[in-house]
């Protein structure tokens, strides 16, 4: 099992939490909602979960709950910035489908 961040990613991470003047990583996650039924979360980590798996990429280490590992396992997220949007990217290869807004996914 696996969650990885690309180089860009783990720049773009490494530099808010520095803004932030705290942080031991990134909890990343899913939660039910959507059209299709599950969407990412994302958020920054000042304390590790008593059963959260953690995972390092380019120095910047992931946290992620039991609960959320089946849907998220060989994930990559890169950080992107397109014209004036930037935000980050997910390469799931375990998602089936997704919304038309881009908002959620479904597994199976």
């Amino acid at each position: 099992m696996t969650i990885t961040l690309t180089e860009k990613a783990a720049k773009h991470v490494t530099r808010y939490m520095e803004r932030r003047g705290k942080g031991i990583g990134l909890r990343f996650g899913v939660r039910t909602t959507g059209c299709s039924g599950m969407a990412y979360k994302l958020e920054y980590v000042d304390e590790v979960g008593s059963d959260d798996q953690v995972f390092e990429s380019h120095g910047v280490k992931v946290f992620v709950d039991p609960k959320s590992l089946p849907y998220i396992d060989g994930t990559e997220l890169d950080f992107a910035r397109e014209g004036l949007n930037e935000g980050f990217k997910f390469y799931n290869p375990n998602v089936k489908d997704e919304c038309g807004c881009g908002e959620s996914f479904r597994i199976s």
